[in-house]
């Protein structure tokens, strides 16, 4: 019986330190996803601060035209960036050439603006991603 307890006493030492550095991994965790939930709010904020500064564009021609911001919208849920092909289909424009042709350089001035970037020829991005 005395060596039953004993096990029994020993698996539960085992288990209060399995317990304890849990709790510490856990403290680790809780720690590492603040910080990427503080990252993410920031990114965020400066997603939407830089939409709202690409909308007013600048006082000599205003704000953008809807077909500007249309176009950034479908940005803000894109994550692996976007092709003028896939805008045209996504905004029901057509996929006949001129329509292709004339969302590229939409796509084309808001990267010369800064608001997007082409990470590799022909596809468009926000520039954090």
């Amino acid at each position: 019986m005395r060596e039953l307890l004993e096990k029994i006493e020993a698996r539960q030492t085992a288990a209060r330190d399995e317990a304890g550095r849990l709790h510490e991994q856990i403290a680790h965790l809780t720690d590492q996803l603040a910080r990427a939930e503080r990252v993410l709010e920031r990114l965020q904020i400066t997603r939407e601060t830089l939409l709202e500064l690409a909308g007013e564009d600048d006082r000599t021609s205003g704000p953008l035209p809807s077909a500007y911001r249309q176009i950034l919208t479908l940005f803000e849920n894109a994550d692996d960036g976007l092709h003028a092909r896939d805008v045209c289909r996504a905004l029901d424009l057509g996929a006949e050439p001129r329509h292709t042709e004339g969302t590229r350089a939409k796509l084309k001035r808001l990267v010369s603006r800064g608001v997007l970037i082409e990470p590799e020829p022909g596809l468009f991005a926000m520039p954090h991603q």
